[in-house]
């Protein structure tokens, strides 16, 4: 175990002794009193949830006015949202910075993408004007959510119309970044029927820090609430979203040392609609119990020539793609929750339906590249005359089907102690039908079939009140993900693949200081992977998927909030060691042991605030990353970084507000991404094996907003 694990463990060992025999149980009333509904899909007592769960609300919501869902969720000990440029991102919760299906993205609970068709940057799919507060699960969550809830699920839950009449209007301006925003929103009650409108567009420039990086976003929700009587109600909810956006993408070692605001592509793009509509009846159905249905469907359309696959250059001519990838969705959530007198128990079960079409097409480019500059200059689709015909070329249509079952039992069997055990069986299946004759010269993909999956993910935990100031849990838990339909059948030949399994293990303490003005959230984990799904290289030139890989994360995550009189604070740090167990890539390369890349060694992120008169506030915020591995061999290495932004509000004239906001106020030159092409064997070549995507430089952005709200 590294050095600090075991500072940080013997600390939190001892945090845990010393509470045992000094809870102040004589407590009037409980400070561990956040609600969430992540934890067991329906409201619990954080104090009593035995998993890790990290919680954003709306007042800090609407405070900071966040730029990104990065903004939002990064503040959460041992979650990191990587900005990849105009809402496009990747992901690190308990996992390193990666785009692998292992997170699940849900809205008010339903998943916003079927399984199989897995997109990391799913979150540019999501409102955030519409958010009223978010909550990660940190950790396996398949129990409750199925597939894909390996690192995390992240919940975002939407805003309830307001019982009075409120409108608000806001504005905000970046010149460096070239960043225009404009939110509206609207609610009222009238009656039984509430209604809510939210609205944001934001539009960046083509004049600004970094060549080729406009981007364009229209996001609405129509939120609407009507209760049928005093025991039952419905809820609706419309989210569609527009998002045109340049993919600059990264840069070489040298550019990006000498000119990090240069683009090398001048036509890829990322063009994402999305629109997910909700009916749902919740209602007392037996004595103290309640179910809750939920129709829900989805329409995504993912199209782009993504700047990831320009590459294979032979002189001036290098290789690309287009595509579009289109889900269709419909499905059901049933769910029920029954209250026991015996052990004040609770019972937590249901049925997940969802049934989704997802066709795909992809052509094969030609690029033109200049060869002073290294800027790809523009494209035409390949024909059969080409070199190579048109190999790659996908026509295909896979029809997905999820099944589910799930069940959570909660009990008290002490005073003091609350044990919680469940699982969720998943049953998969794919229709694929490839619209080209597979293994012809003129397109690449597999025969027709079908093919079936079927998992069991369990979950045992327990918590224990250390009276009414702290509780300590812990947990054992499993995740799963089955292959993906790009992972089964990219190729001519179909995989032999099954799902990859992920065993959790955790243990836990929160409490409350100083009569609940300071609150801690400490967790330490284990994440044991296998029959991870890795590339293997049969033979040089030829390669295929095989569940052949073992991994191990493990690491500690501590979270601190103190807000009192003038001052507030937060501090979230994550401490983590992400490695191979098993990744052997061919006969000769093995990087069984390695770190995995792009695993920092610590995230952390810290705010001071203070309020200096009513209505303002001002905060400056440290954000850390460590040093990482770029590359699987462990031979290249990222130094990490440290950013300062600074935070600052006004409230005047009762209903105007202005803020500021500077982003990397010291102008830091840094990577949000870093990633090397280097096997370890061979020649190293920095200048074209190392990739980088620049972080943006000092930006200043002013806002001012105005709200309405009836008393």
């Amino acid at each position: 175990m590294k050095p600090q694990y075991q500072v940080m463990s013997l600390a939190l060992g001892a945090v845990f002794a010393a509470l045992g025999g000094n809870a102040r149980a004589g407590a009037d009333e409980q400070v561990l009193d956040v609600v969430v509904v992540s934890g067991s899909r329906a409201a619990s007592w954080l104090s009593e949830t035995p998993q890790a769960i990290g919680v954003v609300k709306q007042k800090e919501l609407r405070r900071d006015k966040p730029k990104t869902m990065g903004e939002i969720i990064n503040r959460i000990a041992g979650v990191y949202w990587n900005d990849l440029g105009n809402e496009q991102h990747s992901m690190a919760i308990r996992q390193p910075i990666g785009t692998n299906a292992v997170y699940q993205y849900l809205e008010d609970g339903i998943p916003i993408r079927p399984l199989g068709v897995f997109n990391h940057n799913s979150l540019n799919e999501m409102n955030m004007a519409g958010t009223e507060s978010v909550e990660v699960v940190k950790g396996p969550a398949s129990s409750l959510y199925g597939s894909n809830a390996v690192g995390g699920a992240v919940n975002f839950l939407t805003s309830a119309a307001s019982p009075t009449p409120y409108a608000s209007v806001g504005v905000r301006r970046d010149n460096t970044a070239g960043f225009t925003r404009y939110d509206t929103s609207a609610s009222n009650t009238w009656g039984a029927l509430g209604l809510r409108f939210s609205h944001y567009s934001s539009r960046r420039s083509r004049d600004n820090w970094q060549e080729y990086s406009y981007g364009d976003k229209d996001s609405f929700s129509l939120r609407a609430d009507y209760a049928l009587g005093a025991a039952s109600q419905l809820r609706a909810t419309l989210v569609h979203t527009d998002l045109d956006a340049a993919m600059p993408g990264g840069l070489f070692e040298n550019d990006f040392r000498a000119t990090p605001g240069k683009s090398l592509n001048t036509f890829s793009y990322r063009k994402d609609k999305t629109t997910r509509a909700n009916l749902a009846w919740e209602g007392e159905t037996t004595r103290n119990g309640s179910t809750t249905v939920t129709l829900f469907s989805r329409k995504n359309d993912h199209g782009q020539i993504p700047s990831y696959s320009i590459g294979s250059c032979v002189g001036i001519v290098c290789k690309g793609v287009i595509n579009n990838n289109h889900v269709d969705s419909l499905g059901v959530d049933v769910k029920h929750q029954q209250g026991f007198d015996w052990l004040g128990s609770r019972l937590i079960a249901g049925i997940y339906v969802d049934r989704s079409d997802n066709p795909y097409v992809s052509d094969n480019l030609n690029i033109v590249r200049d060869p002073a500059s290294g800027k790809y200059l523009r494209y035409t689709l390949a024909t059969a005359g080409d070199p190579g015909g048109l190999r790659g070329v996908r026509d295909y249509q896979t029809d997905i089907s999820n099944t589910a079952v799930f069940a959570q039992w909660e009990f008290a069997p002490l005073a003091k102690a609350r044990v919680v055990v469940g699982g969720r069986s998943d049953a998969i299946r794919y229709n694929y039908h490839n619209r080209l004759a597979p293994g012809g010269s003129d397109n690449f993909g597999a025969p027709n079939e079908s093919r079936s999956f079927s998992h069991f993910s369990p979950k045992i935990g327990a918590t224990y009140a250390l009276g009414k100031q702290a509780s300590i849990y812990t947990n054992i838990s499993e995740g799963f993900t089955p292959p993906e339909v790009s992972q089964l059948y990219g190729k001519t030949g179909i995989a032999d693949l099954q799902p990859a399994t992920y065993n959790n293990y955790e243990m836990g303490l929160r409490m409350a200081l100083l009569d609940g003005k300071l609150k801690l959230d400490a967790a330490l984990y284990r994440l044991d992977g296998r029959d991870t799904i890795v590339s293997y290289t049969v033979v040089p030139g030829t390669s295929e998927n095989r569940n052949a890989g073992r991994t191990r994360s493990q690491g500690l995550e501590l979270g601190l909030h103190y807000d009192a009189g003038p001052f507030d604070a937060r501090f979230g740090t994550a401490v983590a060691s992400h490695r191979y167990v098993r990744y052997q890539v061919s006969g000769s390369l093995d990087y069984s042991g390695r770190e995995m890349p792009q695993a920092p060694s610590d995230i952390t992120s810290a705010e001071v605030g203070y309020k200096p008169l009513a209505g303002a506030r001002v905060a400056l915020e440290v954000l850390h990353q460590g040093r990482y591995w770029m590359d699987n061999a462990n031979t290249v290495k990222y130094p990490g970084h440290t950013l300062l932004n600074l935070r600052a509000n006004y409230q005047f004239a009762k209903s105007w507000e202005a803020w500021l906001q500077v982003r990397n106020l010291t102008d830091k030159r840094y990577a949000d991404s870093a990633s090397s092409s280097y096997s370890g064997v061979g020649k190293y070549v920095a200048n074209s094996q190392n990739q980088y995507t620049p972080g943006a430089p000092r930006s200043v952005m002013l806002g001012l907003s105005y709200t309405f709200a009836a008393q």
